[in-house]
């Protein structure tokens, strides 16, 4: 009786101790942020923007994790690293990139690839041209293994006096990878806004880009739409020319960890708490590139 009664106590000690469903263990894909596999679906074109913050929210962990297995290259300047940072705080960091590196991290889990001009290529801002042939540089040597690519202009680099030969040479970039790698995903950022609406500060000219990039490849490739995030779907403007939002610019009330505090209306670098949040529709582009 003694024996048999320890084997009753020893079962229900082990059912209880035992793991169940509404106890997740570390190996439970929700709770890890891992990388399901590596495979790429057909992906979802158009334009991601404010909605995008929720659609991510929405998605499984094990969904969010599957940008982790994809080989992607986001070259772009100080607002990129904002974004960046954001992307970081909700736990899908990008790892460096630099002159030289390879973008093969997919299989370890470190697929998300991400670099400044000035490092990659010694490119400044207000060198858009630049910054095109760097980036089809780097895309065209890492062709073996890129699968999508993110380029991002910098608030600088347009203007009223350049923007349609900046779409020129963006669209002969674009249509030269697609033509080299047909495979290649490509997800468009639209040109961030400065605070300022004044002409010479040019978010007018970036406002044409962007809705041109719309217009252009929002039925073949996704557009992350950054200036309907930062003004807010247009409610911060002054005389039909967004801006970017109070709310989302690096601010004492919300200072960049890379950026700082903007010091002028001719910036507009994105505060910390706002780039986290904006850069889950980031996040939600590269998903829909390769979902």
């Amino acid at each position: 009786m003694k024996r048999l009664a320890f084997f009753l106590i020893g079962t229900l000690l082990w059912i209880g101790c035992s793991p169940t469903e509404d106890s997740p263990t570390p190996n439970d894909p929700d709770t890890t942020n891992p990388v399901t596999n590596g495979a790429m679906g057909k992906g979802q074109p158009g334009v991601v923007g404010t909605a995008g913050v929720a659609d991510w929210d929405k998605l499984s962990t094990s969904e969010k994790g599957r940008i982790m297995g994809w080989n992607a290259l986001f070259l772009h300047q100080s607002v990129g690293q904002d974004l960046e940072e954001g992307c970081k705080a909700n736990g899908y960091p990008f790892d460096y990139y630099g002159k030289g590196d390879k973008t093969d991290g997919a299989a370890s889990g470190k697929g998300l690839k991400g670099g400044i001009f000035v490092d990659v290529g010694g490119i400044p801002n207000g060198n858009p041209s630049e910054k095109i042939r760097v980036f089809r540089e780097n895309a065209t040597r890492n062709k073996d293994v890129l699968q999508i690519m993110i380029f991002k202009f910098g608030y600088a680099d347009i203007m009223d006096d350049n923007y349609e030969k900046v779409q020129t040479e963006y669209k002969a970039m674009i249509d030269a990878l697609r033509a080299q790698s047909p495979s290649l995903r490509f997800v468009h950022v639209t040109p961030p806004l400065v605070y300022s609406t004044s002409s010479y500060e040019g978010n007018a000219a970036k406002m044409k880009v962007g809705q041109w990039m719309k217009d252009t490849f929002k039925g073949t490739d996704v557009i992350f739409d950054l200036q309907a995030l930062e003004a807010n779907d247009g409610s911060c403007q002054q005389s039909n020319v967004w801006r970017i939002c109070p709310d989302n610019r690096n601010t004492s009330a919300d200072p960049s960890d890379v950026n700082g505090i903007d010091t002028s209306d001719g910036q507009g670098h994105i505060g910390k708490k706002a780039g986290q949040r904006i850069s889950k529709a980031l996040l939600m582009s590269i998903y829909n590139a390769g979902r």
